[in-house]
Protein backbone atom coordinates (compact mmCIF):
# COMPACT_ATOMS: atom_id res chain seq x y z
CA UNK A 1 0.00 0.00 0.00
CA UNK A 2 1.27 3.41 -0.63
CA UNK A 3 1.51 4.27 3.12
CA UNK A 4 3.77 1.58 3.57
CA UNK A 5 5.69 2.06 0.61
CA UNK A 6 5.98 5.86 1.87
CA UNK A 7 7.70 4.68 5.03
CA UNK A 8 9.72 2.05 3.60
CA UNK A 9 11.69 5.16 0.96
CA UNK A 10 11.78 6.89 4.36
CA UNK A 11 13.60 4.60 6.32
CA UNK A 12 15.58 3.70 2.84
CA UNK A 13 16.71 7.62 3.19
CA UNK A 14 17.70 7.64 5.86
CA UNK A 15 20.06 4.22 6.43
CA UNK A 16 21.31 5.07 2.55
CA UNK A 17 23.70 8.02 4.16
CA UNK A 18 25.48 5.97 6.25
CA UNK A 19 28.76 4.19 4.43
CA UNK A 20 28.03 1.46 6.20
CA UNK A 21 24.58 0.29 5.29
CA UNK A 22 25.26 -2.16 1.88
CA UNK A 23 21.73 -2.91 1.22
CA UNK A 24 18.29 -3.11 2.21
CA UNK A 25 16.02 -5.96 1.25
CA UNK A 26 12.43 -5.60 2.13
CA UNK A 27 10.51 -8.87 3.25
CA UNK A 28 7.15 -10.53 4.38
CA UNK A 29 3.71 -9.01 3.44
CA UNK A 30 4.69 -5.68 1.68
CA UNK A 31 7.66 -7.54 -0.15
CA UNK A 32 5.05 -10.36 -1.37
CA UNK A 33 2.23 -7.83 -2.05
CA UNK A 34 -0.06 -8.60 0.71
CA UNK A 35 0.31 -6.18 3.48
CA UNK A 36 -2.65 -5.25 5.23
CA UNK A 37 -3.74 -1.39 5.84
CA UNK A 38 -1.80 -1.65 9.74
CA UNK A 39 1.08 -4.16 8.43
CA UNK A 40 4.00 -3.29 9.57
CA UNK A 41 7.44 -2.87 7.11
CA UNK A 42 9.75 -5.88 7.65
CA UNK A 43 13.38 -5.47 6.30
CA UNK A 44 17.09 -7.01 6.33
CA UNK A 45 19.63 -4.38 6.56
CA UNK A 46 22.81 -5.20 4.83
CA UNK A 47 25.72 -3.62 6.40
CA UNK A 48 29.46 -4.13 6.17
CA UNK A 49 31.18 -6.86 7.73
CA UNK A 50 32.92 -4.73 10.37
CA UNK A 51 29.18 -2.80 11.77
CA UNK A 52 28.16 -6.57 12.05
CA UNK A 53 30.61 -7.68 13.81
CA UNK A 54 30.37 -4.98 16.37
CA UNK A 55 26.72 -5.14 16.38
CA UNK A 56 27.11 -8.98 17.43
CA UNK A 57 29.38 -8.36 20.31
CA UNK A 58 26.00 -6.38 22.00
CA UNK A 59 24.09 -8.43 20.41
CA UNK A 60 22.31 -6.28 18.33
CA UNK A 61 20.78 -8.51 16.18
CA UNK A 62 17.28 -6.70 14.92
CA UNK A 63 15.18 -3.92 16.80
CA UNK A 64 12.31 -1.54 15.73
CA UNK A 65 13.07 1.91 13.80
CA UNK A 66 10.97 4.51 12.94
CA UNK A 67 8.01 3.64 15.49
CA UNK A 68 4.57 5.66 14.57
CA UNK A 69 6.64 8.03 12.18
CA UNK A 70 5.05 7.40 8.73
CA UNK A 71 1.50 5.83 9.32
CA UNK A 72 -0.48 5.42 12.82
CA UNK A 73 1.15 2.08 14.10
CA UNK A 74 3.66 2.09 11.70
CA UNK A 75 7.40 0.86 12.31
CA UNK A 76 10.30 -0.68 10.40
CA UNK A 77 10.69 -4.05 11.49
CA UNK A 78 15.11 -4.31 11.36
CA UNK A 79 17.07 -7.72 11.39
CA UNK A 80 20.56 -7.40 10.54
CA UNK A 81 23.14 -9.24 8.41
CA UNK A 82 26.00 -8.68 6.28
CA UNK A 83 27.03 -10.53 2.76
CA UNK A 84 28.93 -13.27 4.89
CA UNK A 85 25.55 -13.67 6.54
CA UNK A 86 23.61 -13.92 3.28
CA UNK A 87 26.28 -16.06 1.70
CA UNK A 88 26.19 -18.75 4.27
CA UNK A 89 22.19 -18.65 4.33
CA UNK A 90 22.83 -19.80 0.52
CA UNK A 91 24.68 -22.87 1.76
CA UNK A 92 23.07 -23.77 5.06
CA UNK A 93 20.14 -21.57 6.20
CA UNK A 94 16.86 -23.31 8.31
CA UNK A 95 13.78 -23.36 6.36
CA UNK A 96 12.14 -19.69 8.11
CA UNK A 97 15.14 -17.53 7.31
CA UNK A 98 14.99 -19.35 3.33
CA UNK A 99 11.18 -18.54 3.58
CA UNK A 100 11.80 -15.33 4.73
CA UNK A 101 13.77 -14.49 1.97
CA UNK A 102 11.27 -15.74 -0.76
CA UNK A 103 9.95 -13.21 -2.58
CA UNK A 104 12.14 -10.42 -1.35
CA UNK A 105 12.70 -7.26 -2.80
CA UNK A 106 16.21 -5.04 -2.73
CA UNK A 107 15.04 -1.87 -2.95
CA UNK A 108 19.27 -0.59 -2.06
CA UNK A 109 22.03 -1.78 -2.82
CA UNK A 110 25.74 -0.72 -3.20
CA UNK A 111 26.60 -4.31 -4.84
CA UNK A 112 25.11 -6.57 -7.13
CA UNK A 113 26.07 -9.77 -5.02
CA UNK A 114 23.17 -8.92 -2.51
CA UNK A 115 20.22 -9.04 -5.34
CA UNK A 116 21.95 -12.34 -6.54
CA UNK A 117 22.40 -13.34 -3.07
CA UNK A 118 19.04 -12.85 -1.77
CA UNK A 119 17.07 -14.28 -5.29
CA UNK A 120 19.55 -18.07 -4.26
CA UNK A 121 18.40 -18.10 -0.35
CA UNK A 122 15.28 -19.48 -0.81
CA UNK A 123 16.04 -22.00 -3.47
CA UNK A 124 16.58 -25.87 -2.33
CA UNK A 125 18.35 -28.39 -5.40
CA UNK A 126 16.17 -31.81 -5.48
CA UNK A 127 18.83 -33.26 -4.19
CA UNK A 128 18.35 -31.25 -0.96
CA UNK A 129 14.40 -31.85 -1.12
CA UNK A 130 15.11 -35.36 -1.14
CA UNK A 131 17.62 -35.35 1.45
CA UNK A 132 15.11 -33.29 4.01
CA UNK A 133 12.05 -36.49 2.85
CA UNK A 134 14.27 -38.78 4.40
CA UNK A 135 15.18 -36.76 7.49
CA UNK A 136 11.48 -35.98 8.64
CA UNK A 137 10.54 -39.87 7.45
CA UNK A 138 12.98 -40.66 9.86
CA UNK A 139 11.73 -38.15 12.46
CA UNK A 140 8.40 -39.49 12.15
CA UNK A 141 9.39 -43.22 12.57
CA UNK A 142 11.49 -42.78 15.80
CA UNK A 143 8.61 -40.81 17.76
CA UNK A 144 5.55 -42.47 16.34
CA UNK A 145 7.42 -45.48 17.04
CA UNK A 146 9.85 -45.87 19.36
CA UNK A 147 9.05 -42.81 21.97
CA UNK A 148 5.60 -43.23 21.21
CA UNK A 149 5.55 -46.29 22.54
CA UNK A 150 7.83 -45.81 25.39
CA UNK A 151 5.40 -43.12 26.42
CA UNK A 152 2.24 -45.31 26.78
CA UNK A 153 4.54 -48.36 28.15
CA UNK A 154 6.18 -46.24 31.07
CA UNK A 155 2.88 -44.04 31.73
CA UNK A 156 5.17 -40.57 30.70
CA UNK A 157 2.80 -38.04 29.92
CA UNK A 158 5.05 -35.17 29.19
CA UNK A 159 6.94 -37.84 26.47
CA UNK A 160 3.59 -38.66 24.99
CA UNK A 161 2.97 -34.89 24.02
CA UNK A 162 6.35 -34.55 22.93
CA UNK A 163 6.61 -37.74 20.66
CA UNK A 164 3.16 -37.19 19.42
CA UNK A 165 3.74 -33.70 18.58
CA UNK A 166 7.49 -34.34 16.75
CA UNK A 167 6.01 -36.61 14.87
CA UNK A 168 3.08 -34.66 13.32
CA UNK A 169 5.78 -32.06 13.04
CA UNK A 170 8.13 -34.55 10.84
CA UNK A 171 4.96 -36.13 8.61
CA UNK A 172 4.25 -32.12 7.68
CA UNK A 173 7.43 -31.37 6.88
CA UNK A 174 7.92 -34.49 4.98
CA UNK A 175 4.74 -33.73 3.16
CA UNK A 176 5.76 -29.90 2.88
CA UNK A 177 9.18 -30.88 1.68
CA UNK A 178 7.48 -33.63 -1.20
CA UNK A 179 5.87 -30.33 -2.53
CA UNK A 180 9.23 -28.44 -2.31
CA UNK A 181 7.83 -25.85 0.35
CA UNK A 182 9.79 -23.88 3.34
CA UNK A 183 8.34 -24.10 6.27
CA UNK A 184 7.81 -20.09 7.81
CA UNK A 185 8.01 -21.55 11.15
CA UNK A 186 5.44 -23.38 13.41
CA UNK A 187 2.63 -20.91 12.68
CA UNK A 188 2.10 -22.13 9.56
CA UNK A 189 2.32 -25.96 9.50
CA UNK A 190 -1.62 -26.40 10.65
CA UNK A 191 -2.45 -24.49 7.62
CA UNK A 192 -0.15 -25.38 5.46
CA UNK A 193 -0.44 -29.34 5.39
CA UNK A 194 -3.89 -28.32 4.15
CA UNK A 195 -2.53 -26.83 1.08
CA UNK A 196 0.09 -28.76 -0.50
CA UNK A 197 -1.00 -32.12 -1.96
CA UNK A 198 -1.12 -35.14 -0.24
CA UNK A 199 -2.92 -38.71 -0.34
CA UNK A 200 -6.77 -39.28 0.74
CA UNK A 201 -6.46 -39.77 4.05
CA UNK A 202 -3.04 -37.94 5.07
CA UNK A 203 -4.52 -34.45 6.39
CA UNK A 204 -7.41 -36.33 8.41
CA UNK A 205 -4.92 -39.11 10.03
CA UNK A 206 -2.23 -36.22 10.87
CA UNK A 207 -5.46 -34.31 12.44
CA UNK A 208 -6.33 -37.60 14.55
CA UNK A 209 -2.39 -37.82 15.62
CA UNK A 210 -2.08 -34.16 16.69
CA UNK A 211 -5.69 -34.38 18.51
CA UNK A 212 -5.17 -37.82 20.31
CA UNK A 213 -1.47 -38.75 20.49
CA UNK A 214 -0.67 -42.32 20.80
CA UNK A 215 0.08 -45.55 19.18
CA UNK A 216 -3.54 -46.07 17.79
CA UNK A 217 -3.23 -42.47 15.97
CA UNK A 218 0.29 -42.75 15.22
CA UNK A 219 -0.09 -46.16 13.06
CA UNK A 220 -2.52 -45.09 10.12
CA UNK A 221 -0.39 -41.97 9.52
CA UNK A 222 2.80 -43.43 9.48
CA UNK A 223 1.31 -46.14 7.45
CA UNK A 224 0.04 -43.32 4.81
CA UNK A 225 3.14 -41.74 5.11
CA UNK A 226 5.27 -44.57 4.35
CA UNK A 227 3.45 -45.32 1.50
CA UNK A 228 3.45 -42.15 -0.09
CA UNK A 229 7.39 -40.86 0.96
CA UNK A 230 9.11 -43.70 2.65
CA UNK A 231 10.39 -45.20 -0.66
CA UNK A 232 10.96 -48.54 1.27
CA UNK A 233 12.64 -46.53 4.56
CA UNK A 234 13.57 -49.00 7.07
CA UNK A 235 13.49 -48.68 10.93
CA UNK A 236 17.14 -49.17 10.59
CA UNK A 237 18.30 -47.00 8.22
CA UNK A 238 15.67 -44.59 9.93
CA UNK A 239 17.80 -44.78 13.51
CA UNK A 240 21.12 -44.32 11.57
CA UNK A 241 19.74 -41.12 10.18
CA UNK A 242 18.13 -40.24 13.22
CA UNK A 243 21.20 -40.55 15.20
CA UNK A 244 23.03 -38.33 12.52
CA UNK A 245 20.73 -35.16 12.24
CA UNK A 246 19.90 -35.37 16.04
CA UNK A 247 22.29 -36.65 18.58
CA UNK A 248 25.93 -35.73 16.14
CA UNK A 249 24.44 -32.71 15.02
CA UNK A 250 27.00 -30.76 17.24
CA UNK A 251 29.95 -32.83 16.13
CA UNK A 252 28.97 -32.22 11.68
CA UNK A 253 28.31 -28.44 12.80
CA UNK A 254 24.41 -28.63 11.35
CA UNK A 255 21.15 -28.81 12.86
CA UNK A 256 18.81 -31.29 13.94
CA UNK A 257 16.26 -32.16 11.50
CA UNK A 258 13.56 -30.47 13.72
CA UNK A 259 15.01 -26.74 12.70
CA UNK A 260 16.23 -27.77 9.00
Amino acid sequence: MEHQERALAAYVEQVAADPETLGVVVIGSLARGVEREDSDVDVYLVVTAEAFARATVIDRWAWIDRQGLDYPGSYIDVKLCDLSYLRTAVEKADDPTRASFAGARVVFSRTEEIADLVAAISVLDDAAWRGRIRSHIAQAHLHGGYFLRQAEEHGDPFLLQHAGLHLTLAAARAALASAHRLMPGPKYVYKLIREVPSPEGFVAAWDEALEKPGIVTANPLLAILDEWLGRGQSRDESLSIFIRDNELAWLRGTIPAEYF
